[in-house]
């Protein structure tokens, strides 16, 4: 099979293609041709060396797959070859899914929505199980809720904003001057442009805050929370942010995303319903991972793909 290789930590020209042997499902794997799969920005920073997730290289980056069933490991059931399947597989060991064909757990994938193409739903697990879990798992989010989602152009922030509506949140997001319309067609109730002054200025009373950019987002987050409110952080909070949260009755919620069926079944519930929509910027070829990395990088609006 062609899989994207790097053998060394870099920028977006270490990523390489190169012939690999196929994989192989062991029990309780499927082997999963691979049509799609999702970058993230965690895929960059362990490729550049900031997140050594995987160890030293050489390594294939990649968690988000789409693809179809072309064998099952012993012991596999609730699959048949030639399935349309998606999920995030093995986060944070390697999953390998820059690649042709990849052997998963048979319990981290699910079939994939009917109303979402490969592309479409190989850009989702990542982005969509962070979102799901901060919101769901991990703040507690209940209708008529009042919630706060920063960065609604990203990968998980377009999909937090459709995802706290469909379970009948008040939303309120911010975002930067190009994708403000982007925002308010998500469905979002109040955007806010973060260069025009600080959001904690504008916004009131919220129920929960989900934070995906980190700096000082988290202190300022902690202005708008109510007492009982829930600060959920996909990155670290300072010991000093967490203080200040404990003397206003702030739950701070420090997450990391983890294989998780029964989210991957509520997205494509979600897809299959029209709740929920995944917007990829952009795809490439397997060959053009390199330039996929460095596209990544200019911060367009929602995912991009890679395509096997």
């Amino acid at each position: 099979m062609r899989a994207v290789i790097q053998n060394s930590v870099g920028g977006p020209d270490v990523l390489v293609i190169a012939n690999q042997a196929d994989p192989t499902p062991k029990a309780g794997e499927v082997l999963v041709r691979v049509k799609a799969a999702g970058i993230n920005p965690v895929d960059g920073a362990v490729r550049a060396g900031y997140f050594a997730l995987l160890g030293e290289p050489p390594f294939i980056l990649g968690w988000d797959i789409s693809g179809t069933v072309e064998a099952l490991g012993a012991g596999v059931s609730g699959f048949k070859v030639g399935d349309e399947v998606f999920g995030m597989p093995r986060f944070p060991k390697q999953a390998a899914a820059y690649a042709e064909l990849a052997t998963v757990p048979a319990d981290e994938i699910a079939l994939k929505p009917k109303g979402a193409d490969h592309i479409q739903a190989g850009a989702l697990p990542l982005a969509g199980l962070t979102a799901w879990q901060g919101l769901v798992r991990h703040g507690g989010l209940k209708s008529g809720q009042r919630v706060l989602i920063h960065a609604a152009g990203g990968g998980v922030g377009h999909l937090a904003v459709q995802i706290a509506k469909a379970r009948g949140a008040y939303v309120i997001t911010t975002a930067s001057p190009q994708k403000l319309d982007f925002a308010r067609s998500l469905g979002a109730d109040e955007v806010l442009d973060y260069t025009k002054g600080d959001f904690a200025d504008k916004v009131r009373d919220i129920d929960l805050v989900l934070e995906p950019v980190g700096g000082d987002h988290a202190e300022h987050s902690l202005k708008v929370l109510k007492r009982g409110g829930v600060l959920v952080s996909l990155l670290n909070v300072s010991d000093a942010a967490k203080a200040q949260a404990s003397a206003q009755g702030i739950r701070v919620e420090r997450m990391s995303v983890v294989p998780d069926r029964e989210g991957l079944l509520e997205l494509a519930r979600l897809i299959d319903a029209k709740k929920l929509t995944v917007h990829v910027a952009k795809s490439f070829p397997l060959e053009q991972a390199g330039a996929a990395h460095a596209f990544l990088a200019t911060r367009p609006i929602g995912k991009v793909a890679l395509t096997a």
